[in-house]
């Protein structure tokens, strides 16, 4: 099954819920029979979500690149080749057209932290042609991908136990 238009969304804000939504949306997707190419840029450790979308190659491709959450120091030359990699491997899995949807978790953080620009990102995302779904995610979203996007939700946290020290817990934060 192919999408008859693909649209750019974005989920950003500082509230939790970004790549929960854009898992959620995969795994639609993919009950629906489409092809997912799902890219973390920035994480590079073993998630709870990963082997959950594991257990869904057929229809769902995982990649992650990054090393280790680099986000309380500055990234390191390693992490910005790795996400550099990672762009170069979703444009060419844009590039395939054998993909319905293209999640690019923490693409914003990548942005954000210097490891490509936000018009590399753009750029990537005009190569899909209009012929592919986009879910960006991360925090700090840039004011012109939030232009081009079609769809932007903001999470916004109220509330949230961390501030109390409850550490993440698998299966639910990570």
């Amino acid at each position: 099954m192919k999408l008859p238009k693909g649209y750019v969304q974005v989920y950003t804000g500082s509230g939790k819920g970004k790549t929960t939504a854009a898992l959620g949306l995969a795994l639609r997707a993919a009950g629906a029979g489409l092809k997912v190419y799902f890219a973390q840029f920035v994480k590079g450790m073993r998630y709870s979500e990963i082997a959950a979308l594991e257990r869904f190659a057929d229809l769902i491709e995982v990649h992650q690149f990054g090393r280790r959450c680099f986000i309380r120091r500055e990234p390191a030359p390693e992490d910005i080749a790795a996400a550099r990699r990672g762009l170069e491997a979703v444009k060419s899995a844009v590039l395939s057209g054998s993909y319905d949807l293209m999640v690019l978790d923490e693409a914003n953080i990548a942005v954000r932290y210097q490891l490509f620009t936000v018009m590399e990102l753009l750029e990537t995302v005009e190569l899909g042609g209009g012929r592919m779904e986009f879910v960006i995610t991360g925090r700090d979203a840039d004011p012109r991908l939030l232009d081009r996007a079609d769809l932007v939700t903001e999470m916004k946290e109220v509330k949230h136990y961390y501030s109390s020290g409850v550490e993440a817990r698998d299966g639910i934060e990570r």
